[in-house]
């Protein structure tokens, strides 16, 4: 009998979950002020290509084997995996609020249970169920904040893989960058040696006064502190890419001895014209996205406890009964209560706990158009970075080589005493000034281009957010 109004109440109340929970939620959705262009030049049009493999199309594998080391034992993708694992653990909990709990009880009794009656023994086996109709969409809101965080978390975990890839490429271009200006301080620092013993020479036999080979010593010994100075810049740039690998130092070391020292390559990278379609690209941006699912949901749970709850109970159990040589057995079930709880006075509990999800859902959304600017600025920066690399490149070579054929002329006319010690230092500091500003914008253009692949997102695909944890 009771079956008949429960038949009509079911429906009901599932038309009254989907308009209540989307009522009671605020948008999913929100916008974020960007440019509709961007503001500086495209490299290579921006032509299309995957940013994935672009370690590999470096065609260095000693840069690719350091990252791959990096990212195997980075802390940070670890603490991105575990977080992944406990949301999937936390979605499956809020999933298992929308379906019916089941539960299995088996019982064994033996006793008297009236005065002047013979020992009885009972055993009992049955099921128990219990569900909570989710009338306004408390139990569906959680679950989809579930699967939110799920995506969001996974996304994370991306950002954390290209921001370790990033980092060790920049401190492997450091430590090449550092590399090559020791080498060239320890080519200055040898000309300048030269200089100074050849004029202690001809101070020696009066050709050149005193102070002139004072000179020439000074400079030698300023060129071997700054030849020391560049040396432990660049043990320090080691031990960073140590602690950063997981590689013992001699082998880095050897490693390092034997890396190409190649500038990076301008691998086909794709930057939609549209900054929206570049942005949506970025995990963070993705895992910002996510948040406000998760903090809209987190409302509508929150105003979902304002209102009655539905939940029904039942169970069906087998029982056998022996007393005094006498075997019963039998079925019992019973379908119900179906209960309503009604929330009357709660001292303001739920309106506050309303009033801080709400509030909660505010900033998260300002982070997100917060992160979206910056994701902005961080793509352009690196814009203006390769564009203005790839103008001061050619002026920087011809400033080079224009500079080292002077002091090779200066030499020259030093060692037949047609130039002074003064004449020479010039020309010498100018020439090193050249070089090691080409050196810089090598490591400048570099360094933008790890800043682009950053700041695209690494080859991250939103539409696949968990293919690299379907195993």
């Amino acid at each position: 009998m009771i079956l008949h109004p429960i038949r009509h109440l079911l429906p009901l109340a599932a038309a009254f979950a989907l308009s209540a929970c989307s009522s009671l939620m605020p948008p999913t959705q929100v916008d974020a002020a960007m440019p509709t262009t961007w503001q500086v030049p495209l490299p290579h049009q921006g032509s299309v290509g995957s940013m994935t493999q672009w370690w590999q199309q470096q065609a260095d594998p000693v840069l690719a084997e350091l990252i791959a080391a990096a990212q195997a034992v980075s802390p940070s993708m670890s603490q991105a995996l575990a977080r992944v694992e406990a949301s999937r653990a936390q979605q499956a909990a809020a999933f298992g609020a929308l379906v019916p709990n089941v539960g299995a009880q088996l019982a064994s009794s033996r006793g008297v249970s009236q005065p002047n009656l013979p020992v009885t023994n009972t055993q009992q086996i049955g099921l128990q169920a219990a569900w909570e109709i989710d009338l306004v969409g408390a139990n569906r809101a959680v679950s989809r904040a579930a699967q939110a965080n799920v995506e969001g978390s996974q996304a994370q975990w991306h950002d954390a893989r290209v921001s370790v890839a990033a980092e060790v490429a920049n401190l492997y271009y450091s430590l090449a960058h550092c590399t090559q200006q020791l080498a060239l301080a320890r080519r200055d620092a040898t000309s300048r040696q030269d200089t100074a013993r050849l004029t202690d020479i001809n101070a020696n036999v009066g050709f050149v006064a005193p102070s002139v080979a004072a000179m020439a010593r000074a400079s030698a010994a300023d060129s071997n502190s700054r030849l020391t100075q560049q040396s432990a810049l660049c043990e320090l740039d080691t031990k960073a890419l140590v602690a950063l690998t997981g590689y013992a130092e001699p082998d880095l070391k050897q490693k390092m001895a034997l890396a190409p020292a190649k500038p990076a390559q301008a691998a086909s990278l794709f930057v939609a014209s549209v900054p929206a379609q570049t942005i949506a690209q970025r995990p963070d941006i993705f895992a910002a996205e996510r948040d406000v699912v998760v903090a809209s949901a987190q409302v509508g749970s929150a105003q979902a406890q304002r209102f009655p709850r539905l939940s029904l109970n039942g169970s069906i159990a087998s029982m056998r009964m022996v007393s005094n040589g006498v075997e019963q057995e039998g079925t019992t079930w019973s379908f119900g209560p179906l209960a309503v709880s009604l929330p009357i006075y709660d001292g303001g509990q739920r309106a506050a706990a309303v009033t801080a999800a709400q509030a909660s859902y505010e900033a998260v959304v300002s982070a997100y158009r917060a992160k979206v600017r910056q994701a902005v600025r961080e793509v352009e920066q690196a814009l203006v970075t390769l564009q203005s690399t790839e103008a001061r490149a050619q002026d920087a070579k011809v400033s080079t080589q224009g500079y080292a054929e002077s002091l090779a002329a200066t030499q020259a006319r030093f060692g037949q005493g047609l130039a002074s010690l003064v004449e020479l230092e010039d020309a010498r500091r100018n020439a090193l000034a050249s070089e090691s500003a080409l050196l810089n914008l090598a490591l400048e253009r570099n360094r933008a281009w790890v800043g682009l692949y950053r700041a695209l997102g690494g080859g991250f695909e939103p539409q696949t957010p968990d293919a690299t944890f379907a195993n």
